[in-house]
């Protein structure tokens, strides 16, 4: 290692002692996947009192309401988890946000609930890299801040949601008003196995497109109903076809349908969006529009449009230029070589630079196969990512900015 001062030196020093690994298998022991309310619960109380050795205000914050279109075409309130929110030092004059989360694709009854270790010394287990081992090497870091010298010049806030993984609906306008004032922000959505960082993203949009036809018997009198199994079908196919540079667009579920002897009355088509940029996003509002008003006119149906583009796309902008260069430089003092490329996922990531906030959102461990039975953590990249962490939070701390 090379070019670190005195005070950065005894922080990463710090952070090799700190329990990340046990606390990684602790936290992905508890099953926190987004729609298990118990687990969530277990796993926030876990998160509150590992973090309450922070100073601040720390609190589990009741989720915002989120509507969901059910199978028979309701539209009805669906209940989240609550947030762990931490906020230290806001009188203090450098101000940055780190975001997490601890819901998992994993429920209840999903088969993979267990960890072990493979023989290479990867630690498989459920969130092991998305995102509980970043949440512990998170922790570390700003425990490693808090005994600096430097810790009085920075405030931060720390929110931890409880449904990332589903478009962070309950949690957005938490997200949103932390970011608010902040220089620089971090997100531990885990890197690539070699390290590698996510850079420019795209964004993300999901949709229900609900269809009332009329039901009929599909024998006695077929021609008076109107087929809403079939007129959703048309608006998937019309849907595809609106693919274009810069827009993947990705018709993925009908729900309805019936008896072979009635014709369906209730179709529910879901289509996700993946736009590059805005005029993509705008693109795809125009493709909804026409393909709902051409089928509704075709089908003799009507059409309910309801979803949003929640994940705006995430350029590289100059300020998030400048972040991911002091991360790089941080990277090269520690002997860790540090690279990022486009992607097409998404995270909180992109609503936090829509907020013009500077943002690197994969700062947590090494890892891969993420979302599936076959996740797996590096584990020694636990205190390799909390140093980075944690130096690269000094920098900004000392220098007032990215």
């Amino acid at each position: 290692m090379s070019g670190l001062s005195s005070i950065e030196q005894a922080a990463i020093e710090q952070v090799t002692h700190a329990p990340m690994l046990a606390r990684t298998e602790a936290w992905t022991a508890i099953n926190s996947g987004t729609r298990n309310l118990v687990g969530l619960a277990s796993v926030a109380d876990a998160l509150a009192e590992a973090f309450s050795a922070l100073p601040g205000h720390l609190a589990l914050i009741d989720p915002a309401p989120v509507e969901s279109v059910t199978l028979d075409g309701r539209v009805e309130e669906i209940a989240h988890g609550r947030h762990l929110h931490l906020a230290v030092r806001p009188e203090a004059p450098v101000q940055m946000l780190l975001t997490g989360h601890m819901d998992t694709v994993f429920g209840a009854e999903h088969p993979f609930q267990v960890g072990r270790w493979r023989d290479d010394g990867a630690f498989n287990a459920p969130g092991a890299a998305d995102m509980k081992g970043g949440l512990a090497l998170m922790l570390a870091a700003l425990e490693a801040v808090e005994a600096s010298p430097l810790a009085g010049r920075l405030g931060y806030e720390v929110v931890i949601n409880s449904d990332e993984e589903t478009g962070s609906f309950a949690s957005r306008g938490l997200i949103e008003g932390a970011a608010r004032g902040k220089v620089a922000a971090l997100t531990y959505e885990p890197a690539l196995p070699d390290g590698t960082l996510a850079g420019a993203r795209g964004g993300t949009g999901n949709f229900s497109l609900i269809v009332h036809g009329r039901s009929a018997h599909a024998g006695r009198n077929p021609e008076e109903g109107r087929n809403a199994l079939v007129a959703a079908a048309a608006l998937a196919v019309q849907l595809a076809e609106a693919k274009a540079p810069g827009l993947a667009v990705n018709p993925a579920r009908i729900d309805g349908g019936g008896p072979n002897n009635v014709v369906p009355d209730l179709a529910i088509l879901r289509v996700n969006f993946r736009p590059r940029d805005e005029w993509s996003i705008s693109l795809a509002k125009a493709a909804i529009e026409k393909a709902a008003n051409d089928v509704m006119a075709s089908h003799d149906v009507r059409v309910e449009v309801h979803g949003s583009f929640n994940r705006p796309p995430k350029p590289l902008d100059p300020g998030a230029e400048r972040l991911f260069e002091l991360v790089r430089e941080a990277g090269a003092d520690l002997g860790i070589p540090v690279a990022w490329k486009a992607t097409r996922g998404v995270c909180d990531g992109n609503n936090i630079a829509a907020c013009g906030i500077p943002v690197v959102d994969t700062m947590g461990a090494r890892g891969g196969s993420i979302h599936s039975a076959e996740e797996f953590l590096i584990p020694e990249s636990l205190p390799e990512r909390a140093a980075l962490s944690a130096l690269t939070i000094l920098r900004i701390a000392e220098r007032g900015r990215p």
